[in-house]
């Protein structure tokens, strides 16, 4: 059977081409060797149930693995201690595969309800006896964990799981449990006590902390296509494609899967190639996919990502890692951000992109002026092909001018920069996207990658500070144009001094032209 690339459910090594995780396996089986109990915290589409399933198999040698997902739990399941109880005793008899006989015997009474409804100290004072009467130490895995973080009862389990896992020096217990889910259920069972309760500690406060890389590393990603290249023959170049994968995903598992899948399965001509990526990933960003879909409802359902995504995005404003901060915990829990030197930055490019449109769909909503005069201009800017970048830049000035060039300094600071991308938005739109890289992302100065049918255009938006900053910037840009290996360079600057001259210019710079626009 010929294996494809997987994005729907778990990825089975015999059916789809996967990144080798023998590496992760081996880290996780340290820590059940250990007999720690821990969470994977992930966002979604991160790989958590592949790398479960995976594990699973990897221990049932030596251990008794029973592998439980709480979708199978219904809401009404967690109404009461008894409904749950029984749930989840049903769910072990399902998925158990070895049960001593007095023990299923009990299990298939709390399961029925009878000949009484159980409480959770019954069900884990049997739980205790499997735990002696197995012949292999046993390993309890539960997915999706997050349709129960609403539950008082899952907090109950929880102290339950805490108060034996306490015990294990006298008693048998499970050797390791392992939880896997988007939210951290140490923040949930606090916020889920009642107010007086706070103080208390978290029944989860066992846990070890789950310090295994699930992001693709580049040489992941150069596996799992050389596996590919062994079986098609296509003739791609493994490392460059392995290279501008990670460079647009961040090794996010399924954003990689996903373009891999469009360049196997929907890019006829060139497919593994630039060209052939470039396209993969315009259709992924026009791809209405679960993940996105998440994404966006995660930012109508906690307002405070928006406000942290906003300054992040078109502010230029760092922002200090800080885990005492909601938005913050919640930005990198739902994998919008990650922490790099301390700093906020956005996970991945295909997240920054897609944010950028989002955010600029609203900002065209609120005042489209601007939007329209770029949307009423866009078919001048593009000849052969090719974006006109200067043509873009003379245009915005003139345009940019006539309509806010009687603004305050702190419009130009705060909302220059989102204009012009909301001017070039309409003219890049379906073929081209834009991002903002991270090494030159401070209030002052933010370089925009325009990505034209695969032609990347340098744009460096900077506040005025005077000419001397200014030669600054140029030799900076300069520098920074060798990293893509470019010979010409654009600069838009927005200056406060009431003299200004606006316009655009040339200057060179060693073997590098600059093209300048003031508004």
């Amino acid at each position: 059977m010929r294996k494809v690339f997987n994005t729907d459910g778990y990825c089975d090594p015999e059916l789809h081409y996967m990144v080798d995780l023998s590496s992760r396996l081996n880290e996780i089986r340290s820590m059940v060797d250990a007999g720690q109990y821990f969470t994977v915290n992930r966002a979604r589409q991160y790989g958590k149930t592949t790398i479960l399933t995976a594990l699973a198999a990897f221990l049932e040698e030596e251990y008794e693995v029973i592998s439980l997902d709480f979708q199978t739990i219904s809401y009404a399941d967690f109404a009461s201690e008894q409904n749950f109880v029984a749930a989840f005793s049903g769910e072990l008899l399902e998925n158990a595969a070895h049960i001593p006989a007095e023990v299923k015997a009990k299990l298939e009474q709390y399961a029925a309800g009878h000949p009484y409804r159980a409480t959770l100290s019954a069900l884990f004072r049997t739980l205790t006896e499997f735990c002696r009467q197995s012949d292999k130490k046993i390993v309890l895995l539960i997915d999706e964990i997050d349709t129960a973080t609403n539950n008082q009862v899952f907090i109950d389990f929880l102290a339950q799981l805490r108060a034996y896992y306490l015990k294990r020096r006298r008693m048998p217990v499970f050797q390791s449990v392992i939880l896997a889910g988007v939210y951290d259920v140490r923040n949930i069972s606090r916020k889920i006590r009642p107010e007086e309760d706070h103080k208390e500690n978290s029944p989860w406060n066992i846990a070890a902390d789950f310090l295994v890389e699930m992001n693709f590393s580049v040489k992941d990603i150069e596996g799992m296509l050389s596996a590919y290249e062994n079986d098609r023959h296509t003739g791609m170049d493994v490392s460059g494609i392995a290279a501008l994968l990670f460079d647009y995903t961040a090794g996010y598992p399924y954003l990689v899967s996903r373009l891999c899948k469009f360049m196997d399965e929907r890019i006829m001509c060139n497919a593994w190639t630039k060209e052939g990526f470039m396209a993969a990933l315009k259709m992924l960003m026009e791809d209405d996919n679960p993940l996105f879909q998440s994404l966006m409802n995660k930012l109508n359902d906690f307002p405070e990502l928006n406000q942290l995504l906003v300054k992040l995005l078109f502010q230029g404003q760092s922002i200090a890692y800080n885990v005492d901060s909601i938005a913050v915990q919640h930005a990198r829990m739902f994998g919008f951000v990650k922490a790099a030197d301390s700093m906020v930055l956005p996970a991945n490019r295909i997240y920054e992109m897609r944010l950028y449109n989002k955010f600029l769909l609203d900002y065209k909503e609120q005042n489209s002026v601007i939007y329209t005069e770029g949307l009423r201009q866009r078919n001048q800017f593009i000849v052969d092909g090719h974006l006109h970048v200067r043509l873009v830049l003379e245009k915005f000035v003139e345009a940019f001018d006539s309509l806010y060039g009687d603004q305050n300094e702190t419009f130009l600071e705060d909302a220059g920069r989102k204009y012009f991308m909301l001017f070039l938005k309409p003219i890049i739109n379906g073929t081209g996207n834009c991002y903002v890289e991270a090494q030159t992302r401070n209030r002052e100065r933010m370089d925009l990658v325009i990505d034209y049918q695969g032609e990347q255009s340098i744009v460096e938006m900077k506040i005025w500070h005077g000419n001397s900053y200014n030669e600054r910037g140029e030799k900076q840009l300069s520098e920074y144009l060798d990293h893509f290996h470019l010979k010409k360079g654009y600069m838009l600057s927005f200056n406060f001094n009431k003299k200004k001259e606006i316009g655009v210019k040339e200057v060179v710079i060693g073997d590098k032209l600059l093209i300048e626009a003031v508004v």
